[in-house]
């Protein structure tokens, strides 16, 4: 029980404020290139009452990637729906990169401020939480960014290929979409990919990103899988 109530301060807030942002990012595109969907049904707010989708929620506690209900867009209501959607879609990952970035900075500011802090201490006591969810948002934020943008739709990456290839490249990628996260799926739980590709991808963006602190970012999501 201890676990989980440790998991739970580290990572609900980070990873909430992940996926939210990712959310709000592709409906606040969409809106100024011209579909006021997501406005006019409220989804441009970081309420996360909004956006929640349990399943998508535990899934955060349990495999380390999670997601929110997805904002509506209405393609046609875009004013160069084939060349914007790339933007729209675009934006949850450029978001998740920019939330990692900004963690990655913080996490070492921290750190460092932190550093003659006495173990015990009253700011060490409150160093030590800030120090564990910034780790875990920019590895939370990176997975994101990494796992969208891999190029099958409805993913973001496969929608960004669909903008950037021609008409009928575009159209036969489209229809692997109502099957699109079933072979997601299968790849991820019955492949190797994520040993072989994400990961790798995942490491290296970590230690660009964290430098010293990198290994501190792969070990709190260590300890938060265990």
């Amino acid at each position: 029980m201890d676990g989980f109530f440790l998991k739970l301060s580290v990572m609900l807030v980070p990873g909430m404020l992940a996926i939210v942002c990712h959310e709000v990012s592709h409906g606040y595109v969409a809106w100024r290139l011209g579909d006021p969907t997501a406005r006019m049904l409220g989804r441009l707010t970081l309420n996360p009452l909004k956006h929640i989708d349990i399943v998508g929620t535990l899934m955060i506690f349990f495999v380390g990637i999670g997601w929110a209900k997805p904002v509506p867009v209405v393609y046609e209501n875009l004013r160069n729906p084939k060349r914007d959607m790339i933007w729209v879609a675009a934006a949850g990952p450029i978001t998740n990169i920019i939330l990692a970035t900004l963690s990655a900075f913080l996490l070492r500011g921290v750190i460092a401020f932190g550093n003659p802090a006495a173990s015990g201490s009253p700011l060490a006591m409150f160093i030590e939480p800030v120090v564990l969810m910034l780790a875990f948002s920019v590895y939370i934020n990176l997975l994101l960014a990494i796992f969208n943008m891999i190029p099958l739709p409805p993913l973001d990456g496969g929608r960004v290929l669909v903008g950037l290839l021609p008409y009928k490249g575009a159209a036969t990628l489209s229809r692997i979409e109502p099957y699109g996260m079933v072979i997601i799926i299968l790849l991820v739980f019955f492949t190797n990919m994520f040993s072989y590709i994400i990961s790798p991808i995942l490491k290296l963006g970590v230690q660009m990103l964290a430098g010293p602190q990198s290994g501190l970012v792969m070990g709190v999501n260590r300890l938060m899988m265990h």
